[in-house]
């Protein structure tokens, strides 16, 4: 039996953090994981997908390099080399987890967790057999993994996840993605680039749902230029692999139906938290009619020495809200007064280009009665984004009329998810489009759009026109 203060159950980007800054403030640490340190988002997700978003991206611009007096001649994809590469990049920042974990005095144990008593945990399935954990505290960071569909039954060839579509060796020649999310959508734009036939049937009224129009509509436009065809208010009804291909019949919002051959489908429709064989009923810990863990401010559950992080918990399933959540629950657990209060959570979908958003959409905060003002600076007004051959985006800001303080910014464009690291800063120290405006940004960057689009908010931006009102 192991008995230490602090036991972690899953090693992903909450859990991993947790342990670490555990063991950081002197508090003896287990953690347990199933399948791979890093979870999720270092083996399957995050990492992985922006790997090949990234040589994606390179080979898209090697190809149109003539544009720039650059010739090329025989380009190729060898998507079964790239694996190996996105692999081994995998490996590297796993096997780092690992070493911080052990350097930092964390004792990793692999296997399946179940808890038995309020107190106690049995992991079994390792090479260690059957082990017992008994601590004074446990933080479960369990993730999600993705929904699946009785009619779209995955089979790993044909009809797949996000699991087997960054594990490919081959570039399929068409590909159905079943959901317009950010799964679905990052996936598609990556294989849409090199050369994949893309189809998005999405069962609402625009892609990536819950995301402001004026962002989605540059990645729907980026999309169309790669010939995928977007299928909006349509669900998806069926599917039959026959002949080494998919038939996928769809029905249209007037209940008109069709069939859509494919050589894949990518089925993408969300996730769901991974709680269901913890045995948290054992341990005092309620959870919600959807399997999510109900938590307080402090990340406690309804037993107070055990605290839930991450994608079980629900909210946004993001890498860095789970990080975030740990340190907390982390710093609660050794003895220190925290609580997670976060104003500005910063998402960003790797899409092409890249979207991100932090704080309320324009929407948002209408609907919570601000009077706003709204700025926009296109990427075609921004040096950098011409020499760059990337001009098709926007940044916008959301603005509370009464006191100018930034409610939101949301960004369509290259290298938006780093950008929006300045929007979460304003946003979290309570800036106001002035304060942005009065700083000085560097040029020519693409960062410059930030000022440029403090300054729209006021009809005072330079690089662009803003006839008076």
């Amino acid at each position: 039996m192991l008995t230490p203060k602090a036991c972690v159950i899953g090693a992903g980007p909450g859990g991993y953090v947790a342990a670490i800054r555990l063991a950081q403030m002197g508090v003896e640490t287990v953690i347990v994981e199933r399948d791979a340190l890093g979870g999720v988002c270092l083996n399957w997700g995050c990492i992985p997908s922006k790997a090949y978003i990234g040589a994606a991206k390179l080979f898209d611009k090697i190809k149109t390099a003539d544009e720039i007096g650059i010739t090329t001649k025989d380009l190729q994809v060898d998507l079964a080399k790239m694996k190996a590469w996105k692999s081994d990049v995998v490996k590297k920042l796993t096997g780092g987890i690992g070493d911080l974990l052990k350097r930092n005095g964390c004792r990793i144990l692999m296997g399946d967790a179940r808890f038995t008593a309020a107190d106690t945990l049995e992991v079994t399935g390792g090479k260690d057999g059957t082990v017992i954990v008994k601590a004074e505290h446990f933080i479960v960071a369990t993730g999600s993994r993705p929904f699946d569909l009785p009619t779209f039954p995955v089979d790993g060839k044909h009809i797949i996840t996000s699991t087997e579509a960054l594990d490919l060796e081959k570039v399929p020649e068409s590909l159905l993605v079943l959901g317009g999310g950010v799964i679905g959508l990052e996936i598609g734009s990556y294989l849409a680039k090199f050369g994949t036939q893309i189809t998005v049937v999405e069962l609402s009224d625009q892609l990536l749902p819950g995301t402001d129009s004026d962002l989605v509509d540059v990645v729907a436009r980026n999309l169309k230029k790669k010939k995928a065809a977007i299928h909006l208010k349509t669900k998806a009804v069926s599917a039959t692999v026959k002949n080494g291909r998919v038939d996928v019949v769809v029905a249209k919002e007037d209940g008109k139906q069709e069939t859509i051959t494919v050589e894949k489908v990518l089925v993408s429709i969300g996730r769901k938290p991974n709680t269901g064989n913890l045995g948290l009923d054992k341990a005092g810990v309620k959870v919600s009619d959807r399997g999510f863990i109900d938590v307080d401010g402090q990340l406690r559950t309804s037993n107070p020495k055990i605290f839930a992080i991450g994608d079980c918990v629900g909210g946004a399933l993001l890498a860095h809200k789970a990080s975030k959540e740990g340190l907390v629950a982390a710093a609660v657990v050794a003895g220190e007064k925290d609580v997670y209060d976060v104003t500005a959570m910063p998402g960003a979908i790797f899409t092409a280009p890249e979207i991100a958003s932090v704080g309320l959409s324009e929407a948002e905060a209408k609907k919570r009665g601000y009077d706003v003002k709204v700025g926009k600076f296109p990427y075609g007004a921004l040096g950098r984004a011409l020499a760059g051959r990337e001009t098709d985006g926007v940044v916008k800001m959301i603005v509370d009329a009464k006191d100018d303080r930034i409610l939101g910014v949301g960004i369509a464009g290259a290298n938006a998810s780093d950008l929006i690291a300045s929007g979460a800063l304003a946003i979290e120290a309570g800036l106001t489009a002035e304060d942005v405006a009065l700083t000085v940004h560097a040029h020519p960057t693409l960062a410059e759009s930030m000022m440029e689009v403090a300054e729209a908010v006021h009809g005072k931006a330079i690089h662009i026109f803003q006839p008076k009102k």
